[in-house]
């Protein structure tokens, strides 16, 4: 049996349809505190804030240092920031552009 890419699936597209349906940051915090665990947010900050760092500029170094997390996820996050969707770039725009809520 091939395996199916879990992006295509039926699963992860109720859980973006899910996501896409929080109204502010409160239900997001709440939602994401009940689906992820603690390591899981931290990794997925962590990756975001690298991903910022690289398209400043940060050598890895930098970003280890700043960020503490291995050089081999700062080159997966550069990876995907060369080769990938092009998600970091789109939502660290997005980001940059829209004043900072709570």
């Amino acid at each position: 049996m091939p395996v199916r890419n879990i992006m295509d699936s039926p699963e992860v597209d109720e859980l973006f349809q899910t996501i896409r349906m929080l109204d502010n940051a409160e239900e997001c915090r709440n939602f994401f505190e009940d689906l992820c665990t603690v390591k899981e947010l931290r990794d997925m900050a962590q990756r975001l804030h690298a991903a910022k760092m690289l398209l400043a500029g940060a050598t890895y170094e930098q970003i280890q240092q700043q960020v503490e997390i291995s050089t081999a996820t700062i080159s997966r996050v550069n990876r995907c920031i060369q080769y990938g969707a092009g998600g970091y770039e789109t939502m660290l725009g997005r980001l940059a552009e829209k004043p900072k809520e709570n």
